[in-house]
């Protein structure tokens, strides 16, 4: 493709970010834009420099759009991935990528009958400190992978984390599909979860999960809206993985600057990076050269499978094995 013309169904905070990544990008163009609340969708198309849809079925029906990022709300990402690939148009649909497993497996069929690409926003994984310490453990620098961590510390306004699913599908998808890109393929779950304060909102607002891969390895998955971890060091969001021969960390700590961004207090620069570099990365290399996406919609459906088996560990007590 010469020139790759975008569409954004959706006009949330997110949206933002992708745009900065479209209009960046030589060769790529943000077309245009539908919103469930029009007076959004007018104020963020004035400031993407693109048009405004009346309806999804108006965006999808333009010919001029070869892709769709799908930018809404959880609960929708099924019917409008669907629709897209009948449209024939490529996507790229924000995480958590859909509701359940039947919803993924449903959106996977319609990708496969309309002979479209399709990729997941798991952005953590186009990092690049993350694809180097991929690289690193493929070639066998670090020896044995024995433990795999991920931390995430972030406090939440409760009408802020109210409006989201909790932290099991909200922030382990993000250590899940992370996990897999690192450590390999879940074998047993075992999870726990708090709600701290549940008069606004019932969801869980920690949770901890310790997963044992096929391979043997070790994981510790945790995830909190309710707190920032201020200690020396702080587990703002970290990954480590050690292995028999070596180690690897990356942190958000790493690169901060004294500004909120969201809901986070402060920017942690490399979160807004990975979002730009997963859209540059689905423009350039799967739409434009053909290569396949770091993590596909099979990883999403693995992924599903860790937070339902969660889900099911933490409610029921149990530890939960994976088929």
């Amino acid at each position: 493709m010469d020139m790759v013309k975008i569409g954004f169904l959706g006009a949330g905070d997110i949206a933002d970010l992708h745009a900065e990544a479209v209009n960046a990008l030589q060769g790529a163009e943000l077309v245009g834009i539908w919103n469930r609340t029009h007076e959004k969708a007018v104020v963020k198309a004035e400031k993407f420099g693109c048009k405004i849809y009346d309806s999804v079925d108006a965006l999808l029906g333009d010919p001029e759009i070869d892709a769709v990022f799908i930018l809404t709300n959880m609960e929708t990402h099924c019917e409008y991935t669907i629709r897209a690939a009948q449209a024939g148009k490529h996507i790229l649909v924000e995480k958590p990528v859909a509701s359940s497993i039947a919803e993924l497996e449903q959106m996977q069929e319609a990708i496969k009958q309309a002979g479209v690409k399709c990729m997941p926003v798991h952005n953590y994984i186009y990092e690049d400190g993350i694809k180097r310490a991929q690289s690193m453990i493929q070639n066998g620098k670090l020896g044995d992978i024995t433990q795999f961590y991920m931390m995430y510390n972030i406090h939440h306004a409760d009408e802020i984390r109210a409006r989201y699913p909790g932290v099991i599908r909200q922030i382990l998808t993000h250590h899940s599909y992370t996990m897999l890109y690192l450590a390999g393929q879940p074998k047993t779950v075992s999870c726990l979860k708090l709600t701290v304060d549940d008069t606004l909102a019932p969801q869980e607002n920690v949770a901890m999960a310790n997963i044992q891969m096929e391979n043997g390895t070790l994981s510790h998955l945790c995830a909190s809206f309710a707190n920032d971890d201020h200690a020396g060091d702080p587990w703002t969001c970290i990954i480590k993985v050690i292995g028999t021969k070596g180690s690897t960390r990356y942190s958000y700590r790493d690169w901060v600057i004294n500004d909120r961004n969201g809901p986070h207090s402060q920017t942690y620069q490399c979160y807004p990076e990975s979002i730009k570099n997963t859209a540059t990365h689905f423009i350039n290399n799967v739409l434009r050269r053909g290569e396949a996406p770091l993590s596909s919609l099979e990883d999403a459906i693995t992924c599903q499978h860790i937070i339902e088996a969660c889900e099911q560990s933490a409610d029921k007590g149990i530890h939960v094995k994976l088929k």
